[in-house]
C-alpha cells in the first residue's frame, strides 16, 4: 500500500539557477525539490517563523518541518561529501 499523498505546496518564484557544481570533479548529485528549496529559502534566507513560512506555502507546520530539515540535509551532504546540487520537481503551484 502507497504512503500518504503529499500536498500541494505554493511556492512564490523559482530559484534563478537550477544547478551548483562545485569546482572540483562531484562524487555525485543532490536533487532538491523546489518545494524543499523554498521551505529552506523562507526559513534560513528571508527568516520567517516556521508558522510564517507555513502559511505562505499553504502547509501545515509539520509539513514545512519535514521540507526544511530534508533540505538542509541535502546542502549539508552536497557542501560536506563534494557534491552538485541540482533543484527540480516536487509537487508545487507557482504562486504569481
Amino acid at each position: 500500500m502507497p504512503g500518504r499523498r503529499r500536498c500541494r505546496r505554493w511556492v512564490e518564484r523559482l530559484p534563478p539557477a537550477n544547478h551548483f557544481i562545485p569546482n572540483i570533479p562531484y562524487s555525485g548529485v543532490v536533487v532538491l525539490h523546489i518545494e524543499e528549496f523554498e521551505a529552506f529559502r523562507l526559513v534560513d534566507y528571508l527568516g520567517l517563523t516556521q508558522h510564517e513560512a507555513a502559511a505562505r506555502m499553504g502547509i501545515s507546520q509539520k509539513a514545512l518541518w519535514n521540507d526544511l530539515r530534508s533540505a538542509r540535509f541535502k546542502i549539508a551532504d552536497a557542501i560536506i561529501n563534494g557534491k552538485a546540487i541540482r533543484i527540480e520537481g516536487g509537487n508545487f503551484v507557482l504562486r504569481r
